[in-house]
């Protein structure tokens, strides 16, 4: 491994308007209405209106041992009970729709979240939705070589307020609670957060978000963690691969070992930063949590709301605005040849689902770019995981035929970057610091799974990595899995940056103006916030 560039971190100030403040006023907000929030509460809010505050039976079915709305379980007292792991989303509007959730260690009463437009003024209660996930402690397989020290399962309890027709470009003051626990109580102010609503397309100016895949629950982690809150974006793309609750290749429950608990660690560690940047997943191999419904994915549709409007019953596969920018998140699993768990069970609804929406936003004149982000690699030199050959076949042409700016992904955990790719050739070399037209050049690829969890090699051993302030060009290997075949090594020369270390990719989008066109800069920053990689994306 080449020797990893240090330095200190870039220290962004964050805007002072998103800051909580001025806490003197807390316990008066709270026990007067605000006249002015006249907001409504979305669908989730309004089934948990009509269930007393408990996800009605059949919203979340599940399978033996899977995910268990519990209606009935013991409730501990209230004031012992601390909310934590609260994480935002946005909607398919993210002008106009957030999503707030968050877990209790236990069954509260009357979970809730208060909000307003400034720190003194609040609206009523708005009452949440349950999802209580019942999992069976998976870990202890029949030949485990430890003795388990808990019962046989365990139950996390999931809140979630969707909040509809909120004022664009807003910042928003929110609490969460339930009865026994007001966090307006002494010792508790210190619990207000807040959120940002999205400009409208023709209102906004430049903004800025981060992505990484792979996290996990470690000092990493939170390293990259603390360079996301300096760098303060609008957004956080999280890429599959995030808690490693299971620790295993995804969807065998004879083989993997499972402990549900490991995602309190990751909300709990990710909630100063999830608690103001929306963070929006994808799914990775090891979101396939086999011991319950929905493809192994009922322990992700309990604990994260995202827009999930592809189909009905989609589960993190969707598509959002910010601005001048179309996203869509995609599930790798169902075109996955390494791990086929689930290789094919969209029966092509993904796909077609896919082509549609590219089409639509491609065609929509206030969209400058298109932003893609998933799990599993197009195209990589990665030894881990390698390229993913079922996304080059089905998805990558329609990456061409519409003109995709940017594709995002975890899986390896290394940071590459193509130079601009059509057709799964290089149609040019990119350098750092260069700029790429895609609309002329092509789709550019980037991997950027060293979110945490552990770091990849290179196919070829021989192959450095390279990076700003140590360039090494090189040809490449790249690793290919057939669908019930061998796998196959190819040469490539499109492999224009590696790094082999802890890394985000941070986004900077800048409207047209002026005569200017739109661009998007994307630097690559190691977890203490050294450069390693910067490409401009320009479209005319």
């Amino acid at each position: 491994m080449s020797e990893t560039p240090r330095g200190r971190r870039s220290q962004p100030t964050r805007d002072a308007a998103n800051a909580p403040r001025l806490a003197e006023l807390y316990d008066d907000a709270m026990r007067r209405p605000s006249r002015r929030t006249v907001l409504r509460v979305g669908a989730l809010g309004a089934a948990a209106l009509a269930t007393g505050g408990v996800l009605a039976p059949g919203t979340a079915a599940a399978a033996p041992a899977g995910p268990t709305v519990l209606l009935n379980a013991d409730i501990v007292a209230g004031s012992a009970l601390r909310p934590f792991g609260r994480h935002l989303a946005f909607g398919a509007d993210a002008a106009r729709s957030v999503v707030v959730s968050w877990q209790t260690p236990a069954r509260v009463t009357a979970p809730y979240l208060r909000f307003g437009t400034s720190p003194g003024e609040f609206g009523s209660a708005v009452p949440a939705e349950v999802r209580a996930l019942t999992s069976d402690l998976a870990w202890q397989k029949p030949d485990h070589t430890f003795s388990p020290h808990l019962g046989k399962a365990v139950t996390q309890h999931y809140h979630h307020v969707r909040l509809d027709d909120l004022l664009p470009n807003t910042t928003y003051y929110y609490l969460v609670g339930h009865q026994g626990y007001d966090p307006t109580t002494s010792g508790r102010i210190g619990e207000l957060a807040t959120f940002r609503t999205a400009p409208t397309p023709a209102g906004g100016g430049a903004f800025a978000f981060t992505a990484f895949g792979d996290q996990g629950v470690n000092y990493n982690a939170l390293a990259t963690n603390s360079l996301v809150a300096d760098l303060a974006p609008q957004f956080h793309l999280a890429m599959g691969d995030m808690s490693y609750a299971l620790n295993g290749e995804g969807g065998h429950p004879a083989e993997d070992i499972y402990d549900a608990r490991k995602w309190d660690s990751f909300f709990a560690q990710n909630e100063p930063i999830a608690a103001e940047i929306p963070w929006m997943v994808a799914l990775g191999n090891h979101e396939m949590e086999g011991w319950y419904d929905n493809f192994g994915y009922g322990g992700m549709r309990a604990r994260f709301s995202m827009p999930d409007n592809a189909w009905a019953g989609s589960t993190c596969v969707y598509s959002w605005r910010y601005q001048n920018v179309g996203l869509l998140s995609l599930d790798g699993n169902d075109i996955c040849y390494n791990s086929p768990s689930n290789l094919n069970y969209t029966e092509g609804k993904q796909l077609r689902w896919l082509e549609a929406q590219l089409a639509r936003f491609r065609g929509d004149p206030t969209i400058d770019f298109i932003v893609v982000y998933c799990h599993q690699c197009t195209y990589s030199t990665s030894d881990s995981n390698g390229a993913e050959l079922g996304a080059q076949q089905k998805w990558a042409p329609l990456f061409d035929r519409y003109q995709v700016d940017l594709v995002l992904n975890g899986h390896n955990h290394v940071y590459e970057r193509t130079d601009p790719i059509r057709g799964d050739k290089g149609t040019r070399t990119a350098p750092i610091r260069s700029t790429v037209n895609p609309v002329k050049d092509g789709t550019t690829y980037i991997t950027a799974g060293g979110g945490g969890e552990s770091v990849n090699k290179w196919t070829d051993r021989a192959i450095d990595d390279s990076y700003l302030g140590h360039v090494r060009d090189a040809t490449a290997t790249m690793r290919l899995d057939q669908q019930d075949g061998p796998t196959e090594l190819i040469k490539v020369n499109w492999s224009r940056v590696r790094y082999r270390g802890y890394s985000l990719v941070s986004g900077e989008v800048t409207p047209a103006a002026n005569g200017n066109p739109a661009q998007l800069r994307i630097r690559a920053l190691t977890e203490t916030g050294v450069l390693v990689d910067e490409i401009t994306l320009r479209r005319g």
